[in-house]
């Protein structure tokens, strides 16, 4: 089991909450998004090969951040996170009459809980902070699809605590989006941890915000190099969410 790399800027107590950011952290799709859009551009007439729907979508989910910060100002909602994606699927696939329909398949394609996965160390984890008192939450810039999803995946069918951006009506790493969350849940921003693969979004928000923070970091344990703009000294970084069962009990 890989340690904690604590410092400064680690963990601290009292801890009676942790909030897990969803995709790449507690849950991944199967098949992957680049399989998803090369399958559903073939069902309409449209060829592309998996590498360059994976460059493009990078490209498109950079260009739709960047928008979010500078024209929306980290503002959303459901019909925002439906343009949002309607945008990226065009991105993807350029001038298509059939572009639309691409559009309506991946939407209803990655609402359906059967293209999910939990991740191998999700269930256990989830199961061992809840038996130690936490309360367990989710902090996803998902939209009202996610709802769904946990429904048709223990353990998160039974999360009380599923804040996504559609309906707090802020993205991560907006500070409103985490405010939100504390007032709901009647907790001091120290006393809640925010645990997700997104540096900006997930960590440095949440340290921001004054919670604690843990970025985990999946690629260094499978065996990838690990992406510089995803490393800060400092940074409390896990590698698997099995490293969460050393943490203290909350306080009563």
């Amino acid at each position: 089991m890989t340690s904690i790399h604590h410092s400064s800027r680690s963990i601290r107590h009292p801890l009676r909450a942790v909030l897990f950011d969803a995709v790449g952290t507690l849950i991944r799709p199967e098949p992957s998004v680049a399989a998803a859009y090369a399958q559903a551009g073939r069902r309409h007439g449209v060829d592309l090969a998996e590498e360059e729907i994976a460059r493009r979508f990078r490209q498109a989910l950079a260009r739709q951040d960047q928008l979010d910060r500078a024209h929306h100002a980290g503002r959303t909602d459901q019909q925002r996170e439906i343009n949002r994606w309607r945008d990226i699927v065009a991105d993807v696939f350029g001038p298509s009459p059939r572009a639309e329909l691409i559009f309506d398949d991946l939407w209803e394609h990655f609402a359906q809980p059967a293209n999910w996965r939990l991740f191998d160390d999700a269930a256990a984890t989830w199961d061992r902070l809840t038996s130690a008192g936490l309360t367990l939450g989710i902090a996803s810039n998902f939209d009202e699809r996610l709802d769904g999803i946990c429904q048709a995946l223990s353990p998160l069918s039974g999360c009380e605590h599923l804040f996504v951006s559609s309906r707090v009506g802020w993205r991560k790493p907006r500070p409103e989006f985490l405010a939100a969350i504390a007032e709901r849940l009647h907790l001091a921003p120290a006393e809640m941890l925010l645990v997700g693969d997104d540096l900006e979004n997930d960590y440095l928000a949440a340290r921001a915000a004054g919670w604690q923070a843990v970025h985990l970091d999946r690629t260094t344990s499978a065996g990838h190099h690990r992406d510089p703009r995803q490393s800060v000294t400092g940074v409390a970084t896990i590698t698997t969410l099995a490293d969460l069962a050393d943490f203290p009990h909350p306080v009563a």
